[in-house]
């Protein structure tokens, strides 16, 4: 029998079980786990009133791979979409329409971010076209926030950009890089420097939302309603990890420690008492495999788990689905290639981040303070007096949610300041119940606190800089000469949901075709 092992049972490796169960529907497949539960970043709590998402609560909805997985999954029916609310931007002691016209918060005229930034900048930006051409390089990537400050200015950067990517990477502008975060502003640019025309922000932003025009105008022409940008669960994203795993049939292991993976020569493998393949080679399990496989399988290296809470078991492949620290610690215990390619993968820094969600009594304070009719609050980066770096206005912004209560989410935490993340959870609970009050007007502690629950994420994100994608890149490159050795998660695959399905179901069929 064929075995197969997998490090994380957050979104990518339960997605990877399933899609190795897919390719090898008679294989044995083990999922080890260190946190209590399955889900990794994405975890819904039941709330009194129903469950509610502490770590990502939404995916985009226009990407049709991740639409049409879910269906596969049987879970087309519950997908839900948001309002139609749009959220705020809290910048100089006053809330602001979000800017539309703009790519993550970067304009491509002054007149789109005018009253959120000075008119000087303003004027910036509208002369940006006449500047020298920006050195970029085809192909390459550059701090994002360094770039939009030099073509922009410090305004748009703290006011805008950062704010906006602050609550998807948690970290600020300056910290990422243009094509790990924005491709598509990456792919702009490039294509400037192709048509050898000036390479400018603005016209690269231009092209950006000329191209999202483009594809919205069938739908527009038909007449039909532009689709949804986000969409989520009606029962949280407990509906999709728990369905994967369900779906994987893939034992589970919860609470163990994997530190690292160790070869077992082929000459080692019959005599070791959890021999596995080349012992079943003619059982009735293994009937289902073709003999060709069978006979590889038999004649290959197995890896043996180390760590606390694993067993002996001989596995014929391993895909690590840990964040990239983590992962390198475990690769780095095997030799040669591997090791060069955990060397690479522990450059990678890491976010924390902390999320407390609220449920009052009312959504309208005994003042008459409403929260706002408005999905969510942005905070500026370079706004004093604000802990929170943003709230979801949750039972505004999902019609679902809005029958469970007054549900609220604080956001905290950015690359580079994890004190906040670890403040004790009373303080938390204080700093969101205050920013909310500063930002909005509404009481919450007199509008009555029902539930509380503080989620934190320690190492929850990776930082994906101006070198990211290039490390990435030479990181699985290394990999891709180690045999039945795979690697998947947010930090390989990109932010957001779809990206980090995608990645896990190619690693997954990339390992499937090795054994």
């Amino acid at each position: 029998m064929t075995r197969c092992a997998i490090i994380g049972a957050g979104l990518a490796g339960l997605t990877a079980a399933y899609q190795l169960r897919q390719e090898l529907p008679s294989a044995q497949i083990d999922v080890w786990e260190g946190a209590e539960r399955i889900g990794g970043k994405l975890h819904t709590v039941p709330f009194d009133g129903g469950p509610v998402d502490m770590g990502a609560e939404a995916f985009l909805a226009r990407r049709d791979d991740a639409r049409e997985f879910f269906a596969e999954l049987g879970l087309a029916d519950e997908i839900v979409y948001p309002s139609v609310l749009r959220p705020l931007l809290y910048s100089q002691e006053t809330t602001h329409p979000l800017p539309t016209a703009g790519v993550m918060g970067i304009p491509a005229t002054g007149q789109a971010v005018a009253g959120l930034v000075s008119p000087e900048t303003v004027k910036s930006i509208d002369a940006e076209a006449q500047r020298e051409p920006i050195a970029w390089e085809l192909g390459g990537d550059q701090s994002l926030g360094l770039l939009v400050r030099d073509r922009y200015g410090d305004e748009v950067v703290d006011r805008c950009v950062s704010a906006l990517l602050g609550g998807v990477y948690s970290c600020a502008a300056d910290d990422l890089g243009v094509r790990a975060t924005v491709p598509a502003l990456a792919n702009a640019l490039d294509e400037l420097v192709r048509d050898g025309g000036p390479v400018t922000l603005s016209a690269a932003v231009a092209k950006v939302l000329a191209a999202g025009e483009k594809a919205a105008s069938p739908q527009t022409s038909s007449g039909s309603k532009p689709a949804p940008v986000f969409g989520t669960f009606r029962n949280g994203y407990a509906t999709l990890y728990e369905r994967l795993a369900q779906a994987s049939d893939a034992e589970i292991y919860l609470e163990t420690f994997v530190t690292g993976i160790a070869e077992v020569p082929s000459s080692e493998v019959a005599s070791h008492s959890g021999a596995t393949s080349s012992d079943q080679v003619g059982s009735d399990a293994q009937q289902s495999d073709s003999a060709t496989l069978q006979s590889a399988s038999a004649a290959a290296t197995r890896y043996r788990l180390l760590g606390l809470g694993v067993d002996e078991t001989l596995y014929d492949a391993v895909l690590v689905a840990a964040p990239a620290p983590m992962a390198a610690r475990i690769l780095k215990s095997l030799p040669g290639p591997t090791a060069k390619a955990a060397e690479i993968m522990s450059s990678i820094k890491l976010a924390s981040a902390a999320v407390v969600g609220l449920r009052f009594a009312s959504d309208v304070d005994p003042a008459g303070n409403a929260l706002p009719e408005n999905s969510g609050i942005l905070v500026a980066a370079d706004q004093p007096g604000v802990t929170a770096k943003a709230f979801t206005l949750s039972s505004r912004k999902w019609p679902h949610l809005a029958e469970r209560g007054a549900i609220v989410r604080a956001s905290f935490g950015r690359f580079g300041d994890d004190a906040i993340t670890r403040a004790p959870e009373d303080e938390l609970v204080d700093y969101a119940l205050d920013d909310l009050a500063a930002l909005t007007g509404f009481d919450g502690r007199a509008a009555g606190v029902e539930e509380i629950y503080t989620q934190r994420w320690f190492g929850g994100l990776p930082r994906y800089d101006y070198t990211h994608t290039e490390t990435v890149q030479r990181a699985e490159e290394v990999l891709a000469d180690v045999d039945r050795i795979a690697v998947t998660g947010a930090w390989a695959g990109g932010v957001g949901v779809p990206a980090v399905i995608a990645h896990a179901r190619k690693a997954a069929q990339n390992l499937a075709r090795q054994l």
